[in-house]
């Protein structure tokens, strides 16, 4: 099957179905108030870095979401530690104030729940690093959430991200195909996200009883949610790897 890859800006009018699609992000993932109120920003305010894929029917059967900003701007430099969150915060931050960009962020990569297994995921990756080379880019940086960490939620993710096979490339999948795609690993972003709610929320969430103190595994979590039951919240931070795609 063929797959055709174009921007929102150069079709506005397929929005609808860019933000319909199905997706399997977990409920709780949706939840981090900095993308909740970033992440519908971009294809309002950045739609040339809004990509998504059709099938020959028309359906649209994945998206990339990316964000061009200002790394190298005073006080910055560095790939920071609160990984998805403050590059989306700067990003929106540098359009506010006029700052010109001198690199970009993959911020997602979703393939709707029938479509996976065909190859979309690595064909938007390289959509994306093709979109940020054609606005004059020489490097895209990734927050990627290791994509089979989940089943592995109390190992160490300095630990996780450090494993390859015996071909040196990453064990997690999905660190694979950036790898693939010629990205390195740069560091470990320990609070990329973090989802804080009540517990009654986290039920609703996921089902789950939370009524013990302490970590609680959740699926679908790279990390166990902190409990506090006294004081009727918990809190999710996830841990997200920084790796860079020269271009």
């Amino acid at each position: 099957m063929t797959f055709t890859i174009t921007s929102l800006a150069e079709r506005p009018d397929r929005w609808p179905a860019v933000r319909d699609m199905a997706d399997s992000w977990p409920v709780f993932v949706t939840e981090d108030l900095v993308g909740a109120t970033c992440f519908p920003r971009i294809a309002a305010e950045l739609p040339a870095y809004v990509l998504f894929a059709e099938d020959e029917d028309g359906e649209v059967v994945a998206t990339a979401h990316s964000v061009p900003f200002a790394l190298h701007a005073p006080g910055r430099g560095d790939l920071p530690a609160r990984g998805w969150d403050q590059v989306l915060t700067w990003a929106f931050a540098d359009l506010r104030a006029g700052v010109r960009p001198d690199t970009v962020s993959a911020i997602a990569v979703t393939v709707a729940p029938h479509a996976q297994g065909r190859g979309l995921s690595a064909l938007m990756l390289t959509a994306m690093r093709d979109n940020a080379r054609a606005h004059g880019f020489g490097e895209v940086v990734a927050p990627v959430r290791p994509s089979a960490k989940h089943l592995q939620p109390r190992t160490p993710v300095g630990e996780y991200v450090r494993r390859v096979r015996p071909d040196g490339l990453p064990e997690d999948p999905w660190m694979r195909v950036h790898a693939r795609a010629g990205a390195t690993v740069e560091r470990v972003a320990p609070a990329s996200m973090t989802v804080s709610a009540s517990l009654e929320q986290w039920r609703r969430w996921t089902g789950l009883p939370f009524d013990t103190d302490g970590p609680v595994e959740v699926p679908g979590a790279l990390v166990p949610v902190h409990c506090d039951v006294e004081g009727g919240h918990a809190v999710y931070v996830e841990p997200n790897v920084w790796m860079r795609h020269p271009l």
